[in-house]
């Protein structure tokens, strides 16, 4: 049945728009409450990333929009003792989505993140349900249905889902063909750069995908443009357009864009991956329902599209050349997934730590439109449904012959059975009634029926693979728990105690996720970005930091000596988070306080060296003073044997499974009477214990997971210090110097000698640090905050770019000024601003030259000065588009 031409009417794109929207939110949220996954049951959701750093900073957004945030929108003061926040928008909040979390209760963040995530994922099945019957007219019910079959994807599902903001790129694909189609109209110029620039606001690296992939959509288009009036001039004359729009557009995101550029420049390296392309088997078994594998790409789309887009060869209504560029388009772009250089250029040239198919989604956009054109040119016969289907069952049969079994689900099978026979029935069902010439009322009932198998067998197909990725990433992941009365209990406490800028406030070394400052409050060491700085990074490992995540999410230090450093004056001691360890909270979480000097100090010396191995060393020559007794220690196994060294200068200390006594480590040593025990111990995965302590859990794992200085307790009376270590299965490492020895009178003493002379007034803003210091201060101002890039610091002698003490911020004293102040600016801003500013100018020479063209073309001439030709008008809409 071929379908007739009638005019278009506006309101269809809309229809289709929300009748993808609506099928998508149900099948997604269907799928959570089946799966009993928050909101619509008691399994968290809060997967990896998704509890550890976007929930926290859409709270934080939370807190800047509501004026509650200590810090602004260049400089975060919550995080990290002082980090840069603009490109941590710019990577995980600026999307126009994001406000809408300001909405809802505090408390209630959880839930704002999921109603976000569902109403982008939503947005995408509008957005390519548009762009459908923009390509070609056609049935409004079917553009809707794959719609939605291009936002819940197998990309959406298993990757998007729990990382919010690469949906925006989702939504981006199917938007920057539309400015490719515009700009093969020769229409809509300005719409098309604010379309870009919203895109690569959103989110640069996934938009970057997107526009990759809707340059290919475009060149499709060209090349399968038949229109006498579609010369190649005509060709290059849109190449061009839709160049000039995507560069205009991107250089408006300039301020934002290159601050993060600049940003992960400058911050500590992450682990460095080399490509390795899974096989094809692989590739062919994740387009089908239900299949779950993190290392390989996720290119399903629901069974009606996939059938769709392999009928599309076989189908005569389809012009020839459509179909050989359409298919051929799919099949490169899946073998660029493959080939390491096309890889590269897909992903910035930089294979990304996690998932090495961040793409995938617009090999899926490419099968939805390939689907899309095989059903918009005509319902296709009993013939080609068949070519279709075997071809289906071709890479079913490979996949399953091929492929680990670990792949598919419990359903995987069931649910491509199920979806290939209510497909083909379904849509030979709407043939026929095309073809039928008696009982047209009989066969329109038919039709509608099949129409509603179609969208059942979709909606089913989508919510229970949604539902079965949900329980088998929530088995294979770290989960963290949605906020609850811990949280609740923590964030008053620390609004109770809060002291800020006098002092810090940290949320403390029990943490509940990897930003707590930014989720429950607070000034702490904690931070956990893709951007960690390299120099905070550094500084933290130097003074006996933890952390995880290879030095990008970095822990609180629980030690008074790097709390005096660092102006903590108060520090939460909560029990393990409940979610981890079972056991209930039953009461808010204890404040200890510490008398320690403000946040700017004087010294009047340079360090006497540079940091070297020893934390407690490093600790000392930061602070000035020396406060620990340290001596190096030998380690014994269970049988009393002395542990050799081994290369590196470290003890081996591996932990054996099912084989307690040989797991377990001996440590004797002395120290001075009444001082505290600290170990340090990065590389060691277990638990140490003081002789009538209790264990201390150590989670040590180079070069993943860093464990931090710890406390075990009080120093005998007799000065003798009995350590037992038991380490868990693995590889473990102890170091001879892991030993120190605080004697809190001699902290205290270097506190109050640096609280003497530091300044008698601290000042603090969104940009910013200013202090007032006492008379005729020399030496250096030392400010307890990282020494990032970015900071500008003046003390009467002129501005000049913040100096490193030992990692710290600082400014020089000359003896007479009085008082210091010190800005911060982003690195990659200024030069982004001129950039924008360039492209700005670029968008108000392009109005000026179309008003010029405007006012030189004679009337009823289209193109007067033998410039473009005429843009090429889209074919009208078929009259089933009306359905």
């Amino acid at each position: 049945m071929a379908f007739e031409d009638v005019p278009l009417r506006g309101a269809d794109r809309l229809r289709a728009a929300l009748i993808a929207a609506c099928v998508t939110a149900l099948s997604f949220c269907l799928g959570d409450a089946i799966a009993g996954q928050y909101p619509f049951g008691p399994r968290t959701r809060d997967v990896n990333d998704l509890g550890n750093q976007f929930v926290p900073f859409h709270a934080h957004l939370w807190d800047l929009l509501h004026g509650r945030a200590d810090g602004g929108w260049l400089l975060n003061w919550q995080s990290g003792y002082g980090s840069s926040f603009l490109p941590d928008y710019g990577t995980y909040l600026s999307s126009p989505f994001a406000p809408l979390v300001a909405l809802f209760p505090r408390d209630q963040i959880d839930l704002a993140v999921y109603v976000v995530t569902v109403l982008k994922i939503a947005s995408a099945a509008a957005a390519m349900a548009w762009l459908l019957l923009t390509l070609r007219p056609g049935p409004r019910w079917a553009a809707g249905v794959l719609g939605a079959s291009y936002a819940l994807c197998g990309w959406t599902l298993m990757m998007a889902s729990y990382n919010p903001m690469w949906l925006d790129g989702l939504i981006a694909f199917p938007m920057l063909c539309l400015v490719g189609e515009w700009a093969r109209q020769g229409r809509r110029p300005f719409w098309g750069i604010a379309v870009v620039a919203l895109c690569w606001t959103a989110n640069f690296y996934i938009a970057y995908m997107a526009t990759i992939g809707a340059a290919l959509v475009l060149v499709a288009r060209l090349l399968t443009d038949q229109d006498p009036r579609t010369t190649n001039r005509a060709r290059l004359f849109t190449l061009g357009r839709a160049a000039l729009t995507t560069a205009l557009g991107i250089g408006l995101t300039a301020p934002l864009l290159l601050t993060i550029v600049k940003g992960t420049k400058l911050a500590y390296p992450g682990r460095q991956e080399v490509f390795h392309p899974q096989p094809w088997a692989d590739l062919l078994m994740r387009l089908l329902p239900g299949t779950y594998g993190f290392s390989s790409p996720s290119t399903y789309v629901d069974t009606a599209a996939v059938l769709l887009a392999f009928v599309l060869p076989f189908h005569s209504a389809v012009p020839k050349r459509s179909r050989v560029v359409w298919t051929v388009l799919a099949l490169a772009v899946a073998a660029s997934f493959q080939w390491r250089p096309t890889h590269l250029v897909w992903h910035a040239f930089t294979t990304p730590n996690g998932s090495a198919y961040r793409q995938t989604f617009v090999l899926s956009g490419i099968l939805v439109i390939a689907a899309w054109l095989a059903l918009s040119h005509a319902l296709p016969n009993p013939r080609q449904l068949a070519c279709g289907a075997g071809v289906m069952g071709a890479a079913a049969g490979i996949a399953a012959l091929g492929a680990p079994s670990s792949l598919a689900g419990q359903g995987t099978w069931p649910l491509l059975g199920v979806g290939v026979v209510a497909s083909v029935g379904a849509l030979f069902v709407l043939w026929r009634a095309g073809t039928a010439q008696a009982g047209p009322g009989r066969w329109k009932v038919a039709a509608g029926v099949a129409v509603g198998v179609l969208v059942v067998a979709q909606v089913g197909q989508l919510a229970l693979s949604n539902a079965w990725i949900d329980r088998k990433r929530l088995s294979v992941m770290d989960d963290y728990p949605t906020w609850g009365q811990r949280q609740s209990w923590q964030r008053s406490t620390i609004a109770s105690v809060d002291d800020w800028p006098t002092s810090r406030t940290d949320p403390g070394r029990e943490q509940t996720v990897g930003n707590d400052p930014l989720a429950v409050g607070g000034q702490g060491a904690q931070y956990y970005s893709s951007l960690t700085p390299d120099v905070y990074t550094r500084t933290m490992l130097a003074l006996g930091g933890g952390w995880t995540s290879r030095g990008r999410n970095l822990q609180s230090l629980d030690n008074p000596v790097t709390d005096v450093i660092f102006s903590v004056g108060a520090r939460l001691r909560s029990p393990r988070d409940p979610h981890a360890s079972h056991i209930p909270q039953t009461a808010p979480p204890a404040v200890v306080r510490e008398n320690v000097p403000p946040l700017v100090t004087v010294r009047a010396t340079p360090p006497s060296g540079a940091y070297g191995r020893s934390p407690y060393r490093n600790q000392e020559l930061l602070l000035g003073s020396d406060v620990y007794t340290t001596h190096r220690v030998t380690v014994t196994d269970n049988s009393g044997n002395d542990v050799p060294l081994a290369s590196g200068g470290v003890y081996r200390t591996p932990g054996h499974r099912g084989n307690l006594q040989r797991s377990t480590y001996r440590i004797a040593a002395s120290c001075p009477a009444g001082t505290d025990v600290y170990f340090w111990a990065p590389s060691f995965n277990g638990n140490v214990r003081i002789a009538g302590g209790d264990p201390v859990n150590w989670r040590g794992a180079l070069p993943s997971h860093r464990a931090p200085i710890q406390r075990l307790g009080g120093t005998p009376a007799d000065g003798r210090v009995m350590l037992e270590l038991r380490a868990l299965p693995g590889n473990s490492t102890v170091d001879p110097d892991g030993l120190g020895c605080l004697s809190l009178p001699r902290l205290a003493a270097a506190e109050q000698r640096i609280a003497a002379t530091a300044a008698t007034q601290v000042h603090v803003g969104s940009d910013g640090i200013s202090a007032q210091l006492p008379q005729g201060a020399r030496g250096t101002a030392v400010i307890a905050a990282p020494a990032i890039t970015g900071w500008s610091c003046s003390a009467g002698d002129g501005t000049h770019p913040g100096r490193s003490y030992l990692g710290l911020l600082s400014v020089p004293l000359d003896g007479r000024s009085t008082s210091i102040s010190c800005s911060f600016t982003p690195p990659g801003l200024h030069l982004g601003e001129a950039a924008g500013g360039a492209s700005l100018l670029g968008v108000a020479a392009l109005a000026g030259y179309g008003w010029w063209r405007s006012r030189r073309r004679p009337a009823g001439n289209g193109d007067g000065d033998g410039g473009e030709p005429e843009p090429v008008q889209p074919p009208a809409l078929p009259e089933e588009a009306v359905i």
